[in-house]
């Protein structure tokens, strides 16, 4: 009679498929069989479960859900910290988004390097070369102009800036007697002038920085400069109008300061004596100007539609409030 065989049959769950391993045994005559085993196993990591020879099927079963346990719980355990890391990568995400708070001291140095470049402007204009020779003065090391990616416009800006301040303080020491500015056009006149008087000692390269605030990317900050100083202007001079009037003073006001700063480029008169004449000359016209936006309708209408932000959006852009005292 033919011996007979068992074969022992393993799957295996590699790539390639099913890998069927048959093993024969040469069984004595006489021998039986008590059982076929064809089950299928299961892989955790690199090494394979294999079928003992002496194992039952509940021993079997037990040891796998033993091990499926474990798996679970390693699955679970890689799965909080890939959580935690993603919630990581989520929360530096989320804070390099936001713009951070300027640095004080960074800051701090910016202003010195900019006050210590405005006394190269002469030789080297607004740029980024002024900037390096600034930054040597204060002891910084030339590459420190690299805190300016913008170039010499933030120079320009900085200068705006400190004129504007100065201003402030003039006009605060003109009204610190009086309840009432007696002739707020005159008033206005003369701040006018001391304000332009601050460009004298830039004046050569003043067309430069005009150019440069031109720019489109830098528009936005330059006309936000010039609203907020014919505000405290206006504001110094008395006028607290809460109707129309308050958008045709300040709007006449800033193109007045703008055409009488564009004529103080080509005046070579003594003193600048011609600018401060063509100055009275167009104050004078401004009240005739005033009186035509506020008696006519539509003047009045589409101008108010037009500008009523502009004051205020001028001072969110330079981070200013309207608290003045």
């Amino acid at each position: 009679m033919f011996p007979r065989a068992i074969i022992l049959v393993r799957y295996s769950t590699y790539s390639s498929g099913k890998n069927v391993v048959a093993n024969f045994r040469t069984i004595g005559k006489g021998a039986s069989v008590k059982s076929v085993i064809a089950i299928p196993t299961r892989h955790f990591g690199i090494t394979g479960t294999l079928c003992r020879a002496n194992e039952t099927i509940d021993d079997f079963r037990a040891r796998e859900e033993k091990k499926e346990q474990e798996y679970v719980k390693q699955q679970q355990a890689s799965g909080a910290s890939g959580t935690t890391s993603s919630s990581h990568v989520d929360t530096f995400s989320s804070t390099s988004n936001d713009q951070q708070a300027p640095d004080p001291d960074v800051e701090r140095a910016k202003e010195m390097i900019l006050d210590a470049a405005l006394a190269f402007v002469q030789s080297h204009g607004w740029s980024k070369q002024a900037i390096a020779k600034g930054a040597e003065t204060v002891n910084y090391p030339s590459v420190s102009h690299g805190l300016f990616p913008r170039g010499g416009i933030e120079l320009v800006h900085h200068f705006y800036k400190q004129c504007n301040l100065k201003l402030i303080d003039y006009l605060k020491q003109e009204t610190a007697d009086l309840e009432r500015v007696p002739n707020p056009s005159e008033f206005a006149r003369k701040a006018i002038e001391y304000r332009l008087r601050l460009l004298e000692p830039y004046l050569k390269y003043w067309p430069q920085a005009l150019g440069l605030m031109a720019l489109p990317p830098n528009a936005p900050h330059s006309l936000a400069n010039v609203l907020t100083l014919v505000d405290d202007i206006c504001y110094y001079a008395g006028d607290r109008s809460v109707d129309f009037n308050w958008y045709t003073r300040r709007i006449g006001l800033a193109c007045i300061y703008k055409t009488t700063e564009l004529y103080m480029l080509q005046d070579s008169s003594t003193g600048f004596e011609k600018t401060w004449k063509f100055l009275e000359r167009r104050m004078e016209e401004a009240s005739l100007v005033h009186d035509f936006l506020v008696k006519s309708e539509d003047a009045t209408h589409h101008l108010q539609n037009a500008v009523g932000s502009a004051f205020t959006t001028a001072r969110n852009i330079l981070g200013l409030n309207f608290e003045r005292r």
